[in-house]
């Protein structure tokens, strides 16, 4: 019993002076670095680590950096350890969530040895606008086996996939079948090295309100018995489009439907802008003799990412001068880098500012440093009163009650669509004057010359002002 008792001692002593040493963390993860595994020994003492794999002092708060550390990605790019797929509920918050369903085909978990076999924490992708809620766009660098080969690891469905001409890479739209919210399986693809770029399928909307009187246009100084752009190519991405108009007879050059799917119910805006920016006849448009490039991608006064940037490759495929995008969403990384994409092939675009008042976000693609916002204003040069503010609004057009064609006749038409049909076809004018005015001259042109409405130079209300085509049309 003594002998037995002495042994008892002398274990508890050790134990006490082990307890009483440094912790040594222990790790057969050759990827662990000397800091980290400094603040692996410092957590176990009970102490904090900071988001660079060193200390921080007591009751500091940090970001958990140390968890996607410890998990090194594969060659591929996927995560290590999928692990089961969050509910609907963590969409567009910063509440950790689980990553994808493991699939047969992707890549082992951790080795033995490692601290852990726990999958790490991703934190969903926080998502602005409204946007289709069980898709994603992507941006792939391989080829179709690429592509199945991601969807079977993120247990997705492959539902369209094309080359686009200015992005330069494959763009495939992913649908999301197992519920889980988007924000998370952007996340979860951005830890993939396959994949480029990575966006929710956002929502885009006609720019169109209700008007009820008449008032001439002509305000912007361009006269409509001089006004031309013949010749000059004007890509109009919109609803489908009554052809067969008596504004509009040998207007259009060439129709691209975006959503050939999709039964037509209405041309009446996609109708109203080309006519004011090239109608001919009796209701005459800013350009005549301007060739319309039509893409039909909005039903319903709708579209999304996918749908218009489609609709762009095929305008830039076209080799158009100027696009004109009446319409308006959220932010979106992939329609931006079509955008400047365009801008850099030299075609200059314009866009609605939006309709949505003036506390509303800012509207895209207006709101692009590669895109010329149009706000639009009535026959007193007064701001339309639903009309978006904001720094990115670049120039003022009549927007407010003008006559434009319509299906089977003509209306009065109100809204920053409108105003910016009228901006393309006075830069069609100047274009259509020397062929040789690039992009940056035209947007420097409006600028320069605008009639100033608001604040002494650029507000977020005009933005520089009313354009002056006269004006910019002398302008060395």
């Amino acid at each position: 019993m003594a002998a037995r008792g002495v042994a008892f001692l002398i274990a508890f002593l050790a134990a006490v002076l082990v307890a009483a040493l440094p912790v040594s963390a222990q790790t057969n993860d050759p990827n662990i670095t000397q800091d980290q595994l400094d603040c692996i020994q410092t957590m176990a003492a009970g102490g904090v680590c900071g988001p660079d794999g060193g200390t921080a002092a007591p009751g500091a708060v940090v970001l958990p950096e140390l968890i996607f550390d410890l998990f090194p990605q594969t060659a591929s790019g996927e995560p290590s350890s999928p692990a089961e797929p969050a509910s609907a509920d963590t969409a567009a918050t910063s509440e950790p969530a689980a990553t994808a369903g493991a699939d047969p085909s992707s890549p082992a978990a951790p080795p033995p040895g490692s601290l852990t076999t726990a999958p790490p924490v991703v934190a969903p992708v926080a998502v602005s606008g409204e946007f289709v809620p069980d898709e994603v766009l992507v941006t792939v660098d391989g080829d179709a086996a690429v592509v199945s080969a991601l969807a079977a690891a993120f247990g997705l469905e492959i539902r369209s996939q094309r080359v686009s001409t200015l992005l330069g890479s494959t763009v495939v739209r992913f649908g999301i079948p197992d519920g889980r919210p988007v924000g998370l399986v952007l996340a979860q693809l951005a830890g993939d090295a396959r994949t480029q770029a990575r966006v929710p399928n956002s929502i885009y909307d006609l720019q169109q309100a209700a008007g009820t009187q008449n008032y001439a246009f002509q305000r912007i100084a361009l006269r409509p018995d001089s006004a031309s752009g013949e010749n000059v190519r004007i890509a109009v991405i919109d609803t489908a489009i009554d052809e067969t108009h008596p504004a509009l007879k040998g207007v259009v050059e060439g129709i691209f439907d975006a959503m050939p799917g999709v039964e037509v119910t209405v041309r009446d805006h996609g109708t109203s802008i080309a006519g004011l920016i090239a109608g001919i006849g009796d209701l005459p448009g800013m350009a005549p003799g301007s060739r319309i490039y039509h893409a039909r991608a909005f039903e319903g006064g709708r579209s999304t990412m996918d749908i218009i940037l489609s609709a762009l490759d095929w305008a830039a495929e076209q080799d158009v001068r100027i696009i004109n995008m009446s319409f308006v969403g959220p932010k979106n990384d992939m329609l931006e880098a079509a955008c400047a994409a365009a801008r850099g092939r030299d075609m200059v675009l314009v866009a609605a500012a939006g309709n949505n008042g003036p506390k509303a976000p800012y509207g895209y693609p207006a709101a692009y440093d590669s895109v010329i916002a149009v706000t639009a204003t009535d026959d007193k040069d007064e701001l339309m009163q639903q009309a978006n503010r904001g720094p990115y609004v670049f120039v003022s057009a009549p927007g407010v009650n003008v006559m434009a064609p319509v299906g089977g006749g003509q209306d009065l038409v109100t809204g920053t669509s409108f105003a910016a049909a009228i901006v393309s076809g006075a830069i069609a004018n100047l274009i259509h004057a020397a062929p040789e005015r690039s992009a940056d001259w035209i947007e420097a042109a409006l600028s320069a010359t605008a009639k100033d409405l608001g604040e002494a130079g650029r507000d977020a209300d005009y933005g520089y002002g009313l354009i002056d085509a006269a004006a910019a049309e002398v302008l060395k």
